[in-house]
């Protein structure tokens, strides 16, 4: 049986004016610290990418092998040039003219601002009906500008009837940078921009979606301002994926915290005139919910840190930081805001103070949606959570379609995309592999022995060593040792060395970001490695990190289930209840993976997922997920001291219902807005935790939890006080 709770007394008037001077001048302070944080912050959102990288190897882990050729090319070319491979194609065999044409056109390439001097000769294909075309792009250059530069300088120099491409790692770079320039802009504007018709829809108000809104930006400004110095003294690691994927977080975070807060203040402005002391009671019931919520997140986050790849590792702090200014701002900003405004903030549609109302319905509205919901769970609960259960079980046997074994980096860039178009053009005239060799370090006296192992290799065309004094700064290997170039009687060069070691080029028959390809690299590691030799480049790189990533999703997950659980247990003072809510969290993270898996392949036709794609996705959903149930079940908890435990979960759910389900809507929504960059992984990451977020507010949190715990009664709270003493 529910007690009813005694009508509150209208607080005291002198009370409310004791101290008022601290009631002013504490919120407007914090207002203004808020304030300069985001003034400086602010500035700070065009230019991100001065203190970035998306470069694959810098977030590669130290030993792996890729990340220890990369460092040395440098030393062999004596240049860090990012290398571009241009290619010019015609339906019909190019004529002399044609060809000098091209190679004029090549020639004068190093006239582009950001390209290098040491571009190769124009080199025809067999077939006669192409040229490929090796050049050099500075690193410090802007990739993106210089790329499309190049590519139009080139058009401008060769006759009509020939296409041009620019391909290659600098062109594929390129791609990545292009992907990700509207960051700053397009995908934050998409994004609060959602939320605020969100916000507008529920409250039907103009003023409370600009304060819960504003709280929100001030956050992301204070945390992008730390985030970007840490970065910039190279604390942090920061990349485009990173970058957005804060963005979202803290927008959606804060907005959620928001949510929270003023449903609480809401409900205390039926109760008390007052609105210090609404604001007061509505601060003590909001920070023990806001506080393990935003800690679970922080820890599910750390846990990244335990990554090989340092896109992982560097995620988990970055996304913390986030985490922090977003519980932050919630807690100091957005409670200094509402107590200048008081109930103005919900105007046209102020609440009313209705302490006897509030009394009759024993703090429990009877009549509404989640009121009936609360009622049919009374009714059926075991019903209901079988049900259920069964529902996400066959939505996550698609998980077995699920292809997360790696993409291609051709593939990684959604839309026209002309280095993708080169790359097939390079396909169909040359090896595939030509611009993106296998590049093996190999000990001097060893040279010939490597270039062996690849020579019998059927996936590699031809094997080169670099020569500072070869014209093409490059010799032959063949089976009888290095080859001259040049006219007859040309001495042989000599192999550049580093160390005592030497770098062998093995040009893949194959394309680069193939299957193919790899299964070549994957071999020729393994037939070399009785010699002391370093395979790398392109190939090899996407091998590391694909192999890195799945090492990480098999640790990392099982490390955040652990973690998660024992917050939970702190924080419910139960072992049972924080065992179902994790099961529960996970069988909805894999009706989203099973559902999406199915998606992908049949709706898109997407070419596969990033092995990080499942971890990423764990991460936010079992997190994030785990912040509703915390939202939902501390209230429980709190009801159920005064009314028995059945009595509270109706309660806890009546309560909840419509803020947790107004905050899921905003989560979704700002996840789904990372669908506008189109960059593959993330608009995976947006549907994943989209759907998943949607899946857990009204199927998981609104439906089964409640009727699971019901059915089970004050057991949940096992092995607690509450368990011993309460009520069912």
């Amino acid at each position: 049986m529910s007690r009813p709770l005694p009508t509150p007394t209208p607080p005291i008037r002198e009370r409310s004016r004791r101290h008022s001077w601290v009631r002013v001048l504490l919120p407007v302070a914090l207002i203004l610290v808020w304030l300069v944080g985001a003034s400086l912050g602010g500035p700070l959102f065009g230019k991100v990418d001065e203190v970035s990288s998306n470069e694959q190897t810098t977030y590669l882990p130290e030993s792996a092998d890729a990340t220890q050729v990369q460092k040395l090319l440098g030393e062999f070319n004596d240049s860090d040039s990012i290398p571009a491979i241009a290619v010019f194609t015609s339906d019909e065999k190019l004529t002399q003219t044609q060809l000098d044409a091209i190679s004029d056109a090549v020639a004068a390439a190093p006239d582009v601002e950001g390209v290098g001097d040491d571009v190769s000769p124009a080199l025809p294909s067999d077939d006669g009906r192409a040229v490929q075309a090796f050049i050099p792009i500075d690193s410090d250059a802007e990739l993106a500008d210089t790329t499309a530069a190049l590519g139009d300088e080139l058009r401008t120099g060769v006759p009509e009837g020939i296409t041009v491409y620019i391909t290659g790692p600098a062109g594929f770079s390129a791609d990545l940078v292009a992907g990700f320039a509207g960051i700053d802009g397009l995908l934050l504007g998409v994004a609060l921009l959602a939320v605020l018709v969100i916000l507008v829809l529920v409250y039907r108000s103009f003023l409370l979606p600009l304060v819960v809104l504003s709280t929100s930006l001030f956050a992301l400004c204070v945390a992008l301002l730390v985030v970007w110095w840490l970065a910039k003294f190279e604390v942090l690691l920061l990349s485009g994926q990173t970058q957005g994927i804060l963005f979202i977080l803290v927008i959606g975070a804060a907005t959620d915290y928001a949510l929270l807060f003023v449903a609480r203040f809401r409900e205390e402005l039926r109760v008390s005139q007052d609105k210090g002391t609404a604001v007061l009671s509505a601060w003590k019931g909001s920070v023990e919910p806001i506080v393990a919520s935003g800690g679970t997140v922080i820890a599910g986050l750390l846990c990244l840190l335990l990554s090989d790849l340092k896109s992982n590792s560097t995620l988990g702090p970055v996304a913390a930081i986030g985490i922090v200014f977003a519980m932050l701002s919630a807690l100091t900003l957005l409670p200094s805001l509402l107590l200048l405004f008081g109930r103005a903030v919900f105007w046209p549609r102020r609440p009313r103070f209705e302490p006897e109302l509030v009394a009759s319905e024993h703090g429990m509205r009877t009549t509404g949606l989640w009121a009936r919901l609360a009622g049919l769970i009374k009714r059926r609960p075991r019903t209901i959570w079988i049900v259920t259960t069964l529902v996400l079980l066959v939505g996550a046997a698609g998980i077995t379609q699920l292809d997360a074994d790696g993409i291609p980096q051709s593939d990684l860039v959604l839309g026209a995309s002309e280095a993708r178009d080169g790359q097939v053009a390079l396909g169909e005239h040359f090896p595939g592999g030509s611009g993106s060799p296998v590049y093996v370090v190999v000990a001097e006296d060893e040279l010939q022995d490597a270039a062996d192992v690849l020579l019998a290799n059927d996936g590699i065309d031809a094997v080169s060593v670099t020569a500072a004094d070869s014209p093409s700064g490059t010799a032959p290997v063949t089976a009888d040792g290095i080859t001259a170039v040049g006219a007859p009687g040309t001495p042989v060069p000599d192999p550049t060395t580093v160390d005592g070691d030497v770098l062998l080029q093995g040009t893949l028959t194959d394309a680069a970001d193939s299957d193919a390809a790899a299964s070549t690299v994957r071999d020729l590691r393994s037939e070399l490695d009785g010699l002391d030799a370093l395979v790398g480049g392109v190939t090899a790189t996407s091998i590391d990190t694909n192999d890195a990533s799945i090492h990480d999703r098999n640790l990392i997950i099982p490390v955040i289930l652990v973690v998660i659980m024992f917050i939970l247990m702190l924080l419910l003072r139960s072992v049972l209840a924080p065992v179902l809510l994790i099961l529960t969290t996970v069988l909805s993270f894999g009706t989203a993976m099973g559902v999406s898996a199915l998606v992908f392949n049949g709706i898109f036709a997407f070419p596969g997922a990033d092995p990080a794609v499942p971890l990423f996705g764990f991460v936010f959903l079992v997190a994030l997920g785990i912040d509703y149930n915390i939202f939902l079940m501390t209230r429980v908890r709190e009801e159920s001291k005064a009314h028995g435990t059945r009595e509270g979960i109706l309660r806890g759910l009546s309560i909840t219902g419509g803020v947790i389900t107004s905050a899921g809507l905003v989560l979704a929504a700002t996840f789904a807005a990372l669908s506008v960059i189109p960059i593959l992984f993330l608009v995976q990451l947006a549907f994943i935790v989209a759907f998943g977020v949607l899946l857990d507010t009204f199927v998981v949190r609104s439906l089964l939890v409640p009727a699971l715990t019901y059915d089970i009664g004050k057991a949940i709270w096992w092995p607690s006080k509450l368990w011993r003493r309460g009520e069912d």
